[in-house]
Order: structure tokens, then C-alpha cells, then sequence
């Protein structure tokens, strides 16, 4: 892993405001909070691609759904509850 890096950026005064006192409730500083987010960010990002690549290979496979039984097993799940 490579050392940290310092970069910044802005933000609302608010949200400072609202990041400086989560950070202060969990006893950390506000870059522990920062680091947390963006690590989390990453990896929703991540799996976001991920998934879209999966879904555009299923498209070139021949893998798909058409509207009309996605429409079909929408109306059955509002009949079901599900």
C-alpha cells in the first residue's frame, strides 16, 4: 500500500459542520470519516461497474428478459404482495 497521499476539496459548510460532529461522537478525526466514505463510495462504485458489465454480457450472450414477462412477473408480484 503506498503512503497517504493529502489532497482537498471543497465542501459545504454544513456538511463540515455535520462531519466534524459525527467525528467528534466517534472520537475520530475527520479524515478517519473522510477515508471510511471514500472506501465505501469505491466500493459501491465497484460494484456498480461490476454489475453493468455482467448485465451487458448477458445482453451479447442472448441472456435477456423481454417487457412483456418483466411486465407479466411485476403484475404477479402486486397480485402475490411479494
Amino acid at each position: 500500500m503506498s503512503p497517504p497521499r493529502t489532497i482537498s476539496f471543497r465542501i459545504a459548510a454544513e456538511k463540515l459542520a455535520e462531519l466534524d460532529s459525527i467525528a467528534k461522537a466517534m472520537d475520530r478525526d475527520r479524515s478517519y470519516l473522510l477515508n471510511q466514505a471514500v472506501e465505501i463510495y469505491l466500493s459501491e462504485q465497484q460494484r456498480f461497474v461490476a454489475m453493468v458489465n455482467e448485465g451487458r454480457e448477458d445482453i451479447r450472450a442472448g441472456r435477456t428478459t423481454s417487457h412483456e414477462e418483466v411486465e407479466r412477473i411485476v403484475d404477479e408480484w402486486e397480485r402475490t404482495g411479494r
